[in-house]
């Protein structure tokens, strides 16, 4: 599965009152495997950036002056992310200045172009509900270096995302489909003959029985004699 991981920075909040996209960064992850293939533009924005914007990335309007404007890199950039599931923490402030940016030029909206769209803050919410999840924070959590991160830049964020991403998404997975190609560790898997193998059975001793009943018995009190456990397997 192709996914690429997405970050932009922009001139300030809003497209719709004309602000613009100054920053692209994309990093693609196949089969859980980073690939190594990034892409990365400077925009021209031909407009200022707004103050409180510059204190987050450090783009000076000076330093944008000259780089190209986003109708030079839009072909590139849609070839890139084509048929992929994109992957961007806050997908709808991307998304809206993806949309807002193409319109200009006459084209369809970003989501058009991909497979799907998946939002990593919504994913975290839903993981971490009640707590901090921006980048910031679930790099904290999840023990991501983000030492460097001194100003926003589009790049450096997309690979912390793919980090932080990676170790939200461990459990979905088998740990031989992290290490290995999809395909590859399915057949390895359906190679294994489990019939074949000898399993030992460790029987519990007595104080390890008397210690489970005990168990069991706080269970009994707490949920009012619900306790299914000796209904299926009865215990001496």
């Amino acid at each position: 599965m192709r996914q690429i991981f997405l970050d932009t920075e922009t001139t300030g909040l809003s497209p719709e009152s004309g602000d613009r996209i100054i920053e692209i960064g994309c990093i693609e992850m196949n089969n859980r495997r980073m690939t190594g293939e990034t892409l990365h533009f400077y925009l021209n924005p031909e407009r200022r950036s707004h103050p409180d914007a510059v204190k987050i990335h450090g783009l000076s309007d000076e330093f944008l002056a000259d780089k190209p404007m986003f109708a030079s890199v839009a072909d590139e950039l849609l070839e890139f992310v084509s048929g992929a599931e994109i992957i961007i923490h806050n997908a709808g402030f991307d998304v809206g200045f993806l949309n807002e940016e193409l319109r200009r030029l006459g084209r369809p909206k970003f989501p058009g172009f991909v497979t799907k769209v998946t939002d990593s803050l919504q994913m975290a919410r839903e993981m971490f509900p009640g707590k901090a999840n921006s980048l910031d924070a679930l790099c904290k959590r999840l023990e991501v270096d983000n030492s460097n991160r001194a100003l926003h830049g589009a790049l450096l964020d997309a690979g912390l995302l793919a980090e932080v991403y990676i170790r939200m998404t461990r459990g979905q997975n088998s740990l031989v489909i992290d290490g290995y190609e999809g395909s590859a560790a399915q057949a390895a898997l359906e190679s294994v003959d489990f019939s074949v193998l000898d399993l030992k059975v460790l029987e519990a001793d007595d104080a390890e029985m008397a210690a489970h009943a005990a168990l069991l018995t706080e269970l009994d009190r707490a949920s009012g004699g619900k306790t299914l456990w000796r209904a299926l397997w009865p215990v001496a």
